[in-house]
């Protein structure tokens, strides 16, 4: 219908008088209402096939398959594992660190912080020896004194408790060796990572 509207000016001879392009609000790829409405794949240009040159071609096919040969040739490289290997530079025994000299007074300090230290640590010792032996000493006073009162009280107290410490344990003291026992080998399984690059 535009069509033939179109048609009908420019056969009356408006044409002249008419814009060559009419702003259209439809889509932003159609041009006019007096152009032809192309689309565009009708508008674009068709794409140029390259050349293909079948000899550069082959000859890169060669060389890939050359590559791949030598690398089925080659054996398989072992990647280190670093963290069991020790640098050399770690491992020389004439490496020594050099620690920056003390002054006089710092010297005197650390010697007599570890008399003091010493001294403090005899003393918690013997303290401990000390308790430890009062302890004792009354324990004994009180097992005679209640062996004077009554010995079946006596033997209450020094019967070992077993429910002191719980523990249990079942089958024999000794399990004397079979004479024509065959022991089995043990199995290993290698459960070794393998890298290959």
């Amino acid at each position: 219908m535009l069509a033939a509207a179109a048609r009908g000016l420019c056969g009356a001879g408006l044409s002249s008088r008419l814009p060559q392009t009419v702003p259209f609000r439809g889509s932003h790829w159609q041009s006019s209402l007096l152009a032809l409405r192309a689309s565009l794949p009708m508008r674009a240009q068709p794409k140029k096939k390259k050349k293909v040159d079948v000899k550069r071609e082959q000859a890169q096919k060669d060389r890939m398959k050359k590559k791949i040969k030598k690398l089925e040739r080659a054996a398989p490289e072992m990647i280190p594992i670093e963290d069991f290997v020790t640098p050399l530079k770690y491992s020389d025994s004439n490496r020594v660190r050099s620690l920056p000299p003390l002054s006089f007074e710092e010297t005197e300090r650390r010697v007599l912080l570890l008399k003091k230290w010493s001294l403090f640590k005899q003393k918690q010792d013997k303290a401990e020896k000390k308790a430890i032996q009062t302890l004792v000493e009354a324990q004994q006073e009180a097992l005679k004194e209640l062996r004077l009162e009554s010995e079946e009280l006596y033997q209450a107290a020094i019967r070992r408790d077993e429910g002191l410490l719980p523990f249990e344990r079942d089958g024999p003291n000794y399990t004397p060796p079979l004479p024509d026992y065959d022991p089995p080998e043990g199995k290993c399984v290698d459960i070794t990572k393998v890298y290959t690059q």
